[in-house]
């Protein structure tokens, strides 16, 4: 089956891909042509997948999915939250967002550094969404580990761990990563519904 992801990230292609396996064949919108920027204007993770899924549905009309992702800090009382591509500002850049966050929790203690990255995925097939959450508890380290890893990775430690995500092989992260366990969930409704 071949499904499109909603994305212009290589790195979430390369994830996505190896938690769906060889059952599906995913692309990306510029594989067919698309190459401006989907837009994510919603105020909520699952108003933004469920915004960019539905941008790739009219287009195209074929199964396809997205995915949105936030970074939940409770000693910044849940930010950057929905913002946390942009949260240093345009142009995204990594780096960035993980200096400002660094420097917004200078001088907050280790046990109150937890943090969990929640993701919703929105399938559309046949024009109906369905969504499918995941979250990955963990805490926020001191500074960057490992420049691996994208997005917060460097400096997401989650729970169980003591190590970052970006020092974590992609199998062990894609089995605990919030992403991964979306994704699983929308594995199963595929077999069960469309397999």
């Amino acid at each position: 089956m071949k499904l499109i992801f909603g994305s212009a990230n290589r790195h979430k292609l390369a994830e996505v891909s190896r938690i769906l396996g060889p059952t599906y064949k995913v692309i990306l919108p510029e594989d067919l042509g698309l190459t401006e920027e989907i837009p994510e204007t919603g105020d909520t993770l699952a108003a933004n997948s469920l915004q960019k899924a539905s941008y790739v549905w009219d287009r195209f009309h074929l199964p396809c999915f997205a995915d949105d992702t936030g970074l939940e800090v409770d000693a910044l009382g849940g930010a950057p939250g929905v913002h946390t591509a942009r949260y240093a500002g345009e142009p995204k850049s990594s780096a960035r967002n993980i200096a400002r966050l660094l420097s917004e929790l200078e001088g907050v203690s280790e046990e109150k550094r937890t943090a969990r990255f929640r993701c919703v995925v929105t399938l559309i097939i046949d024009g109906q969404p369905t969504a499918f959450d995941g979250v990955c508890e963990g805490r926020i380290g001191f500074a960057p580990v490992c420049e691996d890893g994208f997005g917060y990775d460097p400096v997401f430690i989650p729970e169980g761990f003591d190590c970052t995500m970006s020092e974590l092989s992609m199998d062990v992260k894609n089995t605990l990563s919030h992403r991964g366990k979306a994704m699983l969930q929308l594995v199963c409704h595929l077999s069960e519904h469309h397999g």
